[in-house]
């Protein structure tokens, strides 16, 4: 098991050189020059050179993007060409926002995914299979953008109940929350669904049952214990994954969150903080995974052995 995590951590080097040097090129390659929207639009063009050269904006593409990684290496992400900070430091006074983003919408994925999932097993092809299962593929399909402008002109604009946007009091989590959670609750539903239909079919529920045993006890007791293993690994992907996706329902709801700083670095080009955000994401997404694949291992001994 230990040789498998350090080889998970030693694949995660070029996971995130290759990252980097894809973002790295796509920063390059877009219009518009730094030092130029740092002095502004009228800046003289010798002041512009002169900051290009400081900046090293100067030097070949490799060269730029060698020394980026070089000072990765020392923890030195650079400053943001906008705000003048170290990136690092305001990736981590970010990330907060993002985390309790991420958590709130995971709390609402899993309060309506497993219970309705669980339901939907039980009552396989009944009304409420039907309709849930249909809920969770408009779920999945729904576009996450388009979702939370509906939201907020039925909530926000028409009934006047919730706010629009930012962090300033527990109610403005709410639609945030619910925009993010919908597409993980629809993927965990079907998840958990599938799971409970496999165990309930197999023997060992068929002779609880023919045992008299009470039907509330073998579904919570003996099938949802066994399916619950496929659904807690499906939960530590898609949280995971909503820490590093969040960057549609930041930026709609205005959420103070890495994702939303992420686009305004974009649309500054913002060279260090755009980096130094997607390694930050990247990394944080593979820790999550190597977490959920050792939680797992632990969970079921049967998959330990895959590990060596």
């Amino acid at each position: 098991m230990y040789k498998y995590i350090v080889r998970r951590l030693l694949l995660l080097i070029p996971v995130l050189l290759g990252v980097s040097l894809l973002v790295f090129t796509i920063m390059s390659l877009t219009p518009g020059d730094p030092a130029q929207l740092i002095l502004g639009e009228n800046a003289p063009r010798e002041a512009i050179e002169q900051l290009r050269v400081k900046m090293g904006l100067d030097k070949p593409f490799l060269v730029q993007y060698l020394r980026f990684v070089w000072n990765a290496i020392h923890g030195d992400f650079g400053t943001s060409y906008t705000t003048g900070r170290e990136v690092f430091k305001e990736i981590f006074a970010r990330f907060p926002a993002t985390l309790e983003l991420a958590l709130s919408a995971m709390f609402v994925a899993v309060g309506i995914a497993i219970p309705v999932g669980i339901l939907s097993a039980t009552r396989q092809y009944s009304l409420l299979d039907n309709v849930s299962m249909i809920l969770a593929l408009v779920g999945v399909s729904m576009p996450v953008f388009w979702q939370g402008l509906m939201l907020i002109l039925l909530f926000a604009v028409k009934l006047m109940l919730l706010p629009s946007g930012g962090n300033e009091t527990l109610k403005s989590l709410i639609l945030p929350s619910i925009t993010l959670g919908t597409m993980t609750a629809a993927i965990i539903t079907r998840m958990t669904r599938s799971s409970m239909l496999e165990v309930i079919r197999q023997d060992y529920i068929r002779t609880a049952r023919a045992k008299g045993v009470k039907e509330n006890i073998v579904i919570r007791k003996h099938a949802l214990k066994n399916a619950l293993i496929p659904i807690v690994t499906v939960v530590g992907l898609q949280f995971g994954g909503l820490l590093g996706g969040a960057v549609l329902t930041e930026s709609v709801y205005s959420w103070p969150g890495v994702g939303r700083m992420m686009v305004d670095a974009i649309r500054q080009k913002d060279t260090p903080t755009v980096l130094a955000s997607v390694v930050f994401l990247a990394s944080t997404f593979s820790f999550v995974n190597l977490i959920v694949d050792i939680l797992y291992a632990y969970i079921d001994p049967r998959i330990k052995s895959q590990y060596r």
